[in-house]
């Protein structure tokens, strides 16, 4: 469930409550709801050196950043608890996904050293960091205590 990096039209995103298909685009005002029921949709992108201030900085809900390589068996191993993750906290979050191999400028400015390294921003500021992969109820432990701490 992601778009390529400079989709700006979007993917499509089922609702888990009504089952219509939503487009959901990788940058916009606002957070994401089914056109037919107003549910909080997921919202999973992709971004690069090019596009990641307006995918990510930009972003009305708290962001994570998935800074992950093509190679790094733990980085496809944590993918999905990410994802699911971010279907599970609709509205809360957005999930994107960059992938450091591609996207050198953004590797450098966090000082990526080992990956996935995961960062929590909130309009731009770093709030969350940490390294390696886990579990998708301990992602979701980490970052809703994080979002409650910004509160």
């Amino acid at each position: 469930m992601s778009a390529s990096p400079t989709n700006t039209d979007g993917m499509t995103v089922v609702c888990a409550d009504c089952g219509r298909g939503n487009r959901v685009p990788a940058a916009a005002d606002g957070r994401p709801r089914c056109g037919s029921c107003a549910s909080p949709l997921p919202w999973i992108a992709d971004a690069g050196d090019a596009d990641f201030e307006e995918v990510a900085e930009k972003a009305a809900p708290v962001v994570l950043v998935d800074l992950w390589a093509t190679w790094c068996g733990p980085c496809r191993m944590v993918s999905p608890a990410l994802e699911q993750v971010a279907r599970e906290m609709a509205g809360r979050i957005k999930l994107v996904k960059v992938d450091v191999d591609q996207a050198p400028r953004i590797a450098q400015r966090f000082q990526v050293q080992a990956v996935p390294t995961l960062i929590l921003m909130d309009r731009g500021e770093v709030i969350a960091r940490q390294a390696g992969a886990a579990p998708a109820p301990a992602l979701r432990q980490w970052v809703e205590q994080t979002v409650q701490g910004r509160r």
